[in-house]
């Protein structure tokens, strides 16, 4: 199966596979090293959904009167 890349993911993507990698493991039927590379994977997503989500909750504090104030891209040092 060809992976996307986590960083060209929308957050709905993301998160819809990490959700399917957490099923998939909670099955008991991946053997350990498909469960290491799932786990791994799901790590990254998890990661990236957090991101995104910082990014959207950056965006809504900087909300003044309706508008919003431009704010530095995320992904600058972090």
């Amino acid at each position: 199966m060809d992976q996307i890349p986590i960083a060209d993911m929308k957050f709905e993507a993301a998160l819809a596979e990490l959700e399917s990698i957490v099923q998939s493991m909670e099955s008991g039927k991946l053997e350990l090293e498909a469960s290491i590379a799932a786990y791994r994977r799901g790590m990254e997503l998890m990661k990236h959904c957090q991101r995104q989500l910082s990014v959207a909750e950056e965006a809504i504090r900087v909300l003044e009167n309706g508008e919003e104030k431009p704010f530095p891209p995320a992904g600058n040092g972090a």
